[in-house]
């Protein structure tokens, strides 16, 4: 890895989902060879402008790794919030990573309980005929369960998601819903189902990141391909999808840059601070 800088003052936010947004999973030359472009005017705009960066992501520590090595990629960022934001690191001089302590409290006096997901999910099986299937292929992280449903039609697609996220209201559990994209390696016809702790999230994590980092909202950039982006771009000023996002995404957010994957990130960013 390169030499880490470190603001000593935040001025800018910038902030990406991973998976097909800033990591293009097909790892094309082309893909790659605008990722490697992103990663040096990254490092430069980290000097020029005082920023700091962020992937806020559902991918765990260790997916992002391998996943930075298939590419080559070598740039991080100062933090990253993984298993969708449930944690959240941050990177030191050295190269290493550390728990950012008042965020581990927050997690861990929500009450969130893998029990309470577990007697959430038979429910829905015994008496909604909702079945979830638990996305064994990602593993379960501590504060974060994912699970697919399975679309079998549009009306009881329409009864059942409703149900789902008021059973987990009910219990005091957060949830994340969202139309699967194949390209990150999802199902086709799926729904991703995540159970987290309440409070937390891709929205949440930006909130606290704009707060710990005494960034006011009009200096923040965030970028993201897919339904549960849609927050996070809202939260900050300036959030755009890629050309390359969900058409579920795209139905919700109109900001839409013109390019896909790190392309458009840098169109948006080289306009923005106009170099």
């Amino acid at each position: 890895m390169e030499t880490i800088h470190i603001p000593v003052k935040t001025q800018y936010l910038i902030l990406f989902d991973f998976d097909e947004t800033y990591y293009p999973h097909e790892c094309l030359p082309e893909q790659l060879e605008s990722v490697y472009e992103l990663e040096q005017y990254l490092k430069t705009l980290t000097l020029s402008h005082q920023i700091k960066t962020a992937w806020i992501t559902g991918s765990s520590m260790k997916q992002i790794q391998n996943k930075m090595k298939m590419a080559g990629m070598t740039h991080l960022p100062h933090f990253i919030a993984s298993n969708l934001g449930t944690d959240l690191w941050e990177l030191s001089s050295d190269g290493t990573w550390t728990a950012v302590p008042s965020w581990q409290q927050k997690i861990q006096s929500s009450g969130y309980s893998r029990g309470e997901v577990e007697d959430l999910i038979a429910e829905l099986k015994q008496i909604y005929n909702i079945v979830l299937h638990e996305q064994t292929q990602f593993g379960q992280s501590g504060y974060k369960m994912n699970y697919y449903y399975y679309a079998e039609s549009t009306v009881k697609t329409q009864y059942d998601l409703p149900v789902i996220k008021h059973l987990a209201a009910r219990s005091g559990i957060g949830i994340n819903i969202n139309q699967c994209n194949p390209k990150a390696g999802d199902p086709a016809g799926a729904y991703d189902v995540d159970f987290i702790p309440a409070g937390t999230g891709k929205k949440a994590a930006v909130q606290f990141l704009m707060q710990y980092n005494l960034v006011p909202p009009s200096n923040t950039l965030a970028f993201g391909d897919s339904g549960n982006d849609i927050e996070m771009l809202q939260t900050a000023a300036h959030g755009y999808l890629l050309q390359n996002a969900t058409a579920e995404a795209k139905s919700c957010h109109t900001s839409i840059a013109p390019y896909p994957y790190a392309k458009g990130i840098l169109h948006v960013c080289r306009q923005f601070f106009q170099g």
